[in-house]
């Protein structure tokens, strides 16, 4: 059975709250009872650590990939939230930020070996070949923007180059598919492809079985969306834009995590070096990163229990009581 404990939260450049939702989906996880591990992914550029008030982590991701332990147990670091651990990455190592293939493998597969309900990793900003497969590794995937237009162009690009970089794995022994995908991203002095249907369409006259590959990668690609730092009304369709435009030109059907309204809390406690207080009641940013904590574990309960269901209610405990952060 395919393990549906690790999601990535990624896209486009810095600056639209990965690591902030990263954490909070995470606490919320953990105060919902399930085990959790926050990894910050983003090589070479840890901060997590900062956001959690550990200023001075006792061992790092640096220490297992230059082999000073042998398990990523070894360097998993206690939070002050019950039933959350830490993986620090490291910002002091020019090599982690790109490390090997066989590092990066052998990291990737102990994460999905470790002891823990989830996995949750904090990515990188940008679309470098490390962030696009620790993404593209992950079994549930979120792309995070703002309403800004520079995000939303942002985040569908940092999509179709998970996309992309999907492809290129995929056909990588099939040079005429290759030149095809090189096209349809842009890097090549041929005739642009400016979208998947053309792609299918080209790809469908040459081989109906490469179609058909390519059609099944399509339609499982999975990215849920969250449109961050929601300020006014109009700010929600920026969701709706996205999803539009990556089913016009990418033949993708992303789905609508949910959107988190603007809070000047959360950067207040991003400056003070301390959690975002989620236990606030009146904080709709608390609210929204609730509920998508819950539609993650409903989601990962139904797919563990073989889609058969999950008892009505036994999931969902009010946000204000049994799980209140103190």
């Amino acid at each position: 059975m395919v393990q549906h404990k690790m999601w990535a939260i990624g896209g486009g450049k810095g600056g639209v709250g990965k690591s902030v939702l990263t954490l909070a989906l995470s606490i919320w996880l953990a105060k919902l009872g399930r085990k959790v591990t926050v990894v910050d992914a983003d090589l070479g550029g840890a901060n997590l650590h900062i956001l959690l008030g550990i200023r001075y982590p006792s061992v790092t991701l640096q220490d297992f990939i230059s082999k000073k332990v042998d398990r990523l147990s070894d360097v998993l670091i206690d939070t002050p939230h019950e039933n959350l651990k830490l993986i620090c990455g490291a910002d002091d190592m020019l090599s982690l930020a790109n490390p090997k293939y066989t590092q990066k493998m052998r990291l990737l597969n102990q994460l999905n070996n470790l002891p823990t309900d989830f996995v949750i990793l904090d990515l990188g900003a940008g679309t470098s070949y490390n962030v696009l497969d620790f993404f593209l590794y992950a079994t549930g995937k979120i792309a995070v923007f703002t309403p800004q237009a520079t995000s939303l162009q942002n985040v569908y690009g940092f999509i179709k180059s998970s996309l992309l970089r999907r492809l290129s794995r995929e056909f990588s022994q099939n040079e005429a598919l290759s030149s095809l995908i090189t096209r349809f991203a842009g890097g090549s002095g041929e005739e642009k492809i400016s979208s998947m249907s053309e792609l299918k369409h080209i790809v469908r006259e040459v081989s109906e079985e490469n179609y058909i590959r390519l059609c099944r990668i399509t339609d499982s690609f999975d990215v849920k969306i969250v449109a961050n730092m929601v300020k006014k009304d109009k700010d929600r369709e920026a969701s709706k834009v996205v999803r539009t435009v990556t089913e016009k030109y990418l033949d993708i059907h992303l789905t609508d995590l949910g959107v988190v309204q603007y809070d000047p809390e959360i950067e207040r406690s991003v400056n003070r070096m301390v959690p975002f207080l989620l236990d606030n009641s009146k904080s709709q940013a608390a609210l929204s990163t609730y509920q998508m904590a819950y539609g993650i574990l409903r989601e990962t309960a139904a797919i563990s229990a073989g889609n058969e269901g999950v008892r009505p209610g036994s999931l969902h405990p009010t946000p204000g009581s049994a799980v209140s952060l103190p």
